[in-house]
């Protein structure tokens, strides 16, 4: 973050110094009292559970100089009526006061996963600044930018959306030079109410650039080609069709993915180290991105050789001593998300290796969701997974989709003890869900 006086962010905000006004906030917002950088600015929000302010002492010792808060703390800082409306003033702000190349990414899946390949391809030709794990939303967009400071070359930022206009609205704190929309799936389908409307909000993206910037569009979905139209910015497309296109997909015996890149009239052969096919296509959207960038397509592949897995829980591989293999894919889930997943654990099977999905609920797809839990215990049935765990009520579906290979686990630990009773060594688990089903609970117990 760049250097400023709690009077000047209090101007920034419409809020009032308190405490020291001429107290000079040097590092990074953050909305977690443990993890304040010397000199950073302490965000209290006061939330359902738990209240910010009743940590402000404790972010204070931990070097914050300054608190952003809705009421007077024992603390110098900035009194303001809304701190997540505050928050993303002081956010655009700053960034009109600096100028990174602003890259934003949306999509129903995939986003952190492409963000994560885009940093790791951006970093070595400037300073990059990223979202951490999924920060993508009116608190996590902000606290993203006030990460960036002068210095900073690209910034990448991830950004979700639960209805109309929530897109839009964090554009205008942030606005994009190169908008990137992966797909429109059925997550949250429960609140968007259909893929349509899901599109529609989903392309508030690319209306937000200007006709000099950039919109980075998966050419193979239908729904987001369309977007197209939605904006006077350079099209860049990527899939197994549009500028830049995978080809020669396979898989090796870790079931990673090696493939071809095209564009224009360059061709390159790239590996990307993570389960899954679907990484293909992921590192096809970071390298639009990255060529939108000005970073050449030889260097691109280059880089995607080095992209191991950034975040937690996604697709996280631990290997017990023991030789069982557990995959942890618990941050979050959807259709197209648990299809990938079982597709890519489904290629490790190798003669000897069981194989075992323990999997929760997958939230927020309405009226259809019972129907999707079935397909899901259905296509790992399909797909030779020995034992499907359906973990609690709402995925109960799961396990009768699966026929003779569904268990149903009222809760975590009767999943635990299900798992661990059928676990020899050799074998391999996928654990995936919801991030609110808390599967990461069951990896746990299971030693991963």
């Amino acid at each position: 973050m760049i250097a400023l006086t709690l009077t000047e962010i209090a101007e920034i905000v419409g809020g009032v110094a308190v405490g020291a006004p001429d107290a000079l906030v040097t590092g990074p917002a953050t909305l977690d009292s443990r993890a304040v950088d010397p000199g950073g600015l302490f965000v209290a929000i006061a939330g359902e559970h738990v209240d910010g302010h009743d940590f402000v002492a404790d972010a204070v010792a931990n070097g914050a100089v300054g608190v952003l808060s809705s009421r007077p703390v024992d603390a110098p800082g900035v009194v303001v009526d809304d701190v997540t409306v505050a928050l993303g003033r002081l956010a655009h702000a700053v960034l009109s006061r600096i100028d990174p190349v602003v890259i934003a990414i949306t999509g129903s899946q995939g986003k952190t996963g492409v963000k994560d390949l885009v940093a790791r391809v951006l970093v070595d030709s400037g300073p990059t600044v990223a979202a951490a794990g999924s920060f993508n939303n009116e608190l996590g967009v902000p606290l993203t930018v006030l990460r960036a400071d002068e210095g900073t070359r690209f910034l990448v930022l991830e950004m979700g959306a639960r209805g109309i206009g929530h897109i839009a609205k964090l554009c205008a704190i942030a606005t994009p030079d190169i908008g990137v929309v992966l797909n429109v799936g059925s997550a949250h389908a429960g609140e968007f109410g259909s893929r349509e409307a899901t599109a529609l909000a989903k392309g508030e993206m690319v209306e937000a650039l200007a006709p000099e910037g950039v919109a980075v569009l998966n050419a193979d979905d239908p729904l987001t080609a369309q977007m197209a139209t939605r904006t006077a910015a350079r099209i860049l497309t990527f899939g197994r069709t549009g500028n830049v296109r995978i080809g020669d997909l396979r898989l090796d015996a870790a079931g990673e993915p090696s493939f071809t890149l095209a564009h224009a009239d360059e061709t390159v052969a790239t590996h990307v180290p993570q389960l899954g096919e679907h990484h293909a296509l992921n590192a096809a959207a970071a390298a639009a991105v990255c060529v939108a960038a000005g970073v050449d397509l030889t260097t691109i592949g280059i880089r995607l050789t080095g992209a191991v897995a950034q975040s937690p829980m996604r697709m996280a591989q631990t290997t017990r001593p023991d030789g069982i293999l557990i995959v942890n894919d618990t941050y979050n889930a959807n259709p197209e998300s648990m299809a990938a997943a079982l597709q890519a654990v489904s290629h490790l099977r190798t003669p000897g290796r069981r194989i075992a999905a323990v999997l929760g609920e997958m939230r927020e797809l309405g009226e259809g969701g019972e129907q999707s839990h079935r397909d899901v215990g259905r296509l790992a049935a399909e797909l030779g997974f020995d034992l499907v765990v359906a973990v609690d009520a709402p995925a109960m579906a799961v396990a009768e989709g699966a026929g003779d290979r569904g268990v149903f686990a009222a809760d975590h630990d009767e999943a635990v003890r299900i798992v661990s009773a059928w676990l020899t060594p050799g074998d391999i688990v996928l654990v995936k869900a919801s991030r609110g089903a808390r599967l990461e609970r069951v990896t746990a117990a299971l030693g991963a």
